[in-house]
């Protein structure tokens, strides 16, 4: 039987820490990844489910809003990842959105973003950090509550902008300790789902290695029906 195929997506430059630790998780359920760059968008690769890695802000008018902060935004990128959710949902394909990729998904969604967390934040951390620090409250149903119930759960955080607006179809399955949105699944999907936190970074947790190993797992019955 072929191993499926998962694309993980991520900026031209830099970022190759988390993107071979996504890669390294893949291959340990038995999947094959293929990085995918934004100067891939024109060769339009097979892949059998995709994975969209963290990174820059997203740029607001892709939600028709004005920029609150300046960042830097990474438009090419942003169209990339775009057409490759959009391609992912037409042939319902397992997504993982990490971070950004998260927020990306839920603005596919038609949802929109918090450009600025400073006042949002009463009882977390401004810190960022890969390791364990937040307080993961779970809002089950969903798989990410069925995942994490045995335990509670402490997520790191990486991140300027955080989801608001709720894109149509999507469901919140976890939040932080202020309330801020940390996982959205597609309840109407095989495996459709956005993590706010790096699961790439905890792969010696148990819960966040079977986001992936579920990932591949789909995949690959996706794979079979084709």
């Amino acid at each position: 039987m072929a191993k499926p195929i998962i694309a993980i997506t991520g900026p031209q430059k830099g970022a190759r820490v988390p993107r071979w630790l996504v890669a390294f998780a893949i291959k340990l359920y038995g999947g094959t990844p293929l990085q995918l760059y934004p100067d891939d968008a024109s060769q339009n690769p097979y892949f059998d489910g995709v994975v969209i890695t963290g990174g820059h802000d997203v740029e607001p008018v892709l939600y028709a809003a004005e920029p609150e902060v300046e960042a830097n935004y990474d438009a090419a990128r942003d169209a990339f990842e775009i057409k490759m959710i959009e391609q992912a949902l037409a042939q319902n394909s397992p997504i993982l959105g990490i971070c950004r990729g998260a927020q990306l998904l839920n603005i596919c969604y038609g949802g929109r973003l918090l450009q600025q967390l400073k006042n949002k934040r009463h009882k977390t951390s401004h810190r960022w950090t890969i390791l364990p620090l937040k307080t993961l409250c779970l809002e089950p149903p969903g798989l990410i509550p069925t995942l994490f119930a045995w335990q509670k759960t402490k997520i790191n955080s990486l991140h300027n902008q955080a989801i608001d607006q709720l894109g149509n179809g999507l469901v919140i399955t976890s939040r932080d300790l202020d309330h801020l949105i940390q996982s959205i699944e597609d309840p109407a999907k095989p495996f459709v789902i956005g993590t706010q936190w790096h699961p790439e970074f905890l792969l010696y947790q148990k819960p966040q290695r079977q986001l992936f190993q579920q990932l591949i797992q789909q995949a690959s019955k996706q794979r079979n029906l084709e």
